[in-house]
């Protein structure tokens, strides 16, 4: 039995997001899905996990519908156990942290992955902005890239100093899969930067059509996986003691803390492990 996750989402304006909710309740329960989906009037979030036939009665039903019959679906193959259960809710943002953006009206320019392989390959000056959490870059991020102390996605201010002196270059906003940097790009051009563009599907898109190349190790994902190759080779590293990795785990530091730690580490008590 095959399954498959998708990841999605679309920025346009809901009239009714609790009928949406209502529906996509009843749909994804008879279809068996799991995973997260997210519903405000600004759009709609999600990533579902399910039997294949049941994710192409998904996306044909959600397609067949006038506001996301352009919406693109990223697919991916999984074992049928990366979320526990279904989570539908309607909020106030479908990306927490800056209501102050609104991608449909101030958004970065789009770059497709072709483009900026070509970028990369042509040496054209340029700097990539890796706007996930810090912990994320741990497992993989693009070559050369700027890799900002980002807690958490409502923090994008705090990382500004860090950034001025790129106001007046070419900035490439990178994500998992495109939603944060819809926002993040409007952010950056409504604090003054001049040139911004945004990597059209995310590190997702790249990977599946340049794998291996300037992406260096593997994509974090929030799901069972944890960690999404195309046949990239591992950069992780335990944060403790350096050592190769990919042993993801939640510290007890008086916050929430996800970072690389080995096994050994951890058995030698050098980290303590949230409960």
């Amino acid at each position: 039995m095959n399954f498959q996750v998708l990841l999605y989402y679309k920025y346009v304006t809901i009239d009714k997001p609790e009928e949406l909710l209502k529906n996509h309740q009843k749909l994804c329960k008879e279809l068996e899905l799991t995973g997260r989906i997210i519903i405000a009037k600004e759009g709609i979030n999600g990533t579902v996990e399910g039997q294949e036939a049941n994710c192409q009665k998904y996306q044909t039903w959600l397609l067949s519908l006038s506001e996301f019959e352009d919406i693109e679906f990223k697919i991916s193959e999984s074992n049928g156990k990366v979320f526990p259960k279904l989570s539908i809710k309607e909020r106030a943002e479908i990306v927490a942290g800056h209501t102050e953006i609104n991608p449909n009206s101030l958004t970065g320019k789009y770059l497709s992955p072709k483009d900026l392989q070509n970028w990369f390959e042509n040496g054209k000056e340029f700097y990539v902005i890796d706007m996930r959490n810090d912990y994320e870059h741990q497992a993989g991020h693009f070559q050369n890239s700027i890799l900002p102390k980002l807690g958490h996605f409502r923090d994008l201010p705090k990382i500004l100093p860090s950034i001025e002196h790129l106001r007046d270059k070419t900035v490439v906003s990178v994500c998992t899969g495109g939603i944060r940097c819809e926002t993040a790009s409007g952010f950056l051009l409504a604090n003054g930067f001049t040139d911004v563009w945004q990597l059209k599907g995310g590190i997702f898109r790249y990977l599946e059509e340049f794998p291996s190349q300037y992406f260096l190790g593997k994509m974090y994902v929030f799901d069972g996986r944890m960690f999404l190759s195309f046949g990239q080779k591992s950069i992780g590293k335990c944060q403790i003691c350096g050592v190769p990795s990919e042993n993801y785990v939640n510290i007890a530091n008086g916050r929430r803390e996800h970072i690389i730690c080995c096994e050994k580490c951890i058995a030698q008590g050098k980290v303590q492990l949230q409960t």
